[in-house]
């Protein structure tokens, strides 16, 4: 998993270049004996200006998209996907693969203000215990959260103007 933990450690590089918080993401199909990566992005939110970007999303789209160009059933899809990100899933994209029932989510470091493990149990919360994808954190950490550093050292373009006391 380390390789695939490289690619998206560098779509997280790349987004970081272009001002995003670098949050890299891929999925891996895991079909017919083969591991193929179907999806990777990092995140888009501020280009955007839309919330919703994260590279999870994006990778949800590019499987979605996948799926109809093979003429595949999206339901058959998700469950043999790993998901490999390089911060752990916000409570957002937590529900979101816990609904679409990926096979396992692989992340690099914690998000202890908004993670769908580390903050919230999304499975309990959704009440879609049936449906209960495999997480494992902590890989490549130290890595992932010099990303967060490097991003957070600087000034976010995106980021409202501060207003100051009266």
């Amino acid at each position: 998993m380390e390789h695939f933990m490289d690619e998206a450690f560098a779509e997280a590089r790349r987004v970081l270049v272009a001002g995003e918080v670098p949050v890299g993401c891929i999925f891996i199909y895991h079909a017919h004996g083969m591991d193929k990566v179907i999806a990777r992005s990092g995140n888009d939110v501020n280009a955007t200006k839309n919330a919703t970007r994260h590279a999870e999303f994006l990778c949800i789209d590019q499987t979605l998209e996948y799926c109809r160009q093979n003429g595949l059933l999206y339901r058959d899809v998700f469950p043999k996907i790993s998901v490999i990100v390089t911060v752990e899933p916000c409570i957002m994209c937590s529900a979101a693969l816990h609904d679409l029932g990926v096979k396992e989510v692989i992340y690099g470091c914690a998000n202890d203000r908004f993670g769908g493990k580390t903050l919230v149990d999304v499975p309990f919360v959704t009440n879609n215990i049936i449906i209960k994808p495999e997480v494992k954190g902590g890989i490549c950490a130290d890595e992932a959260m010099a990303l967060l550093k490097e991003f957070y050292k600087g000034e976010n373009p995106s980021a409202p103007i501060a207003k100051t006391k009266r």
